[in-house]
């Protein structure tokens, strides 16, 4: 995308550089250190946001130019927030929890540029078919999702065998709504 300033992702996720880079979109990370609490009370849209907009502010006395952007993505089934998994028998239990269930994936982006923060987010439902115990044990023996909201990847083996469908955008799903970040970036052009 020409015309853009430098972009800063400020994530250490693989698949939302992978997506950046399937956009065509120049960028370089950069990581800090944040600490990902949130105050109660808030639905998993603003929990998502306020998180985003924390990562962000990191960076606000370090850039110029630059636009620094942040995401976080949470899933929540039936009111309770699913972050990233404890250890393997949390890793577990979470996935039973999405076992034959409908769950939300909110993804909350956030885009520094010249002290502004432009705040979006993104929903999709995902539909999980009732899976066995040996297939949310060895996915989570072989893949080791501690990094996952959730405890999974949609694109990784549990996601492909056991999701039947997802209403929304999948790359929300994935960690970044990328046709919303697009859209939001071209008015920085």
């Amino acid at each position: 995308m020409s015309g853009l300033p430098q972009i800063i992702l400020a994530s250490k996720s693989p698949r939302r550089q992978e997506l950046l880079k399937l956009m065509d979109i120049d960028f370089r990370v950069v990581l800090k250190e944040v600490d990902e609490s949130y105050p109660d009370g808030l639905t998993p849209a603003e929990i998502a946001l306020y998180i985003a907009q924390k990562k962000a502010e990191a960076f606000d006395e370090d850039i110029t130019d630059e636009v620094v952007l942040t995401a976080d993505t949470i899933v929540c089934i039936k009111g309770e927030i699913l972050g990233k998994p404890d250890n393997a028998e949390h890793a577990i239990e979470m996935l039973h929890k999405l076992s034959g269930n409908v769950h939300e994936v909110y993804t909350g982006v956030c885009l520094l540029h010249k002290h502004q923060y432009n705040k979006f987010y993104d929903m999709s439902e995902v539909f999980f078919r009732k899976l066995t115990d040996e297939e949310i044990r060895s996915y989570v023996a072989e893949y080791q999702p501690f990094d996952k909201a959730g405890s999974y990847g949609i694109q990784q083996r549990i996601g492909l065998i056991g999701i039947e469908r997802i209403n929304g955008s999948y790359t929300n799903v994935v960690g970044l709504p990328t046709e919303k970040v697009y859209q939001q970036l071209k008015k920085l052009v």
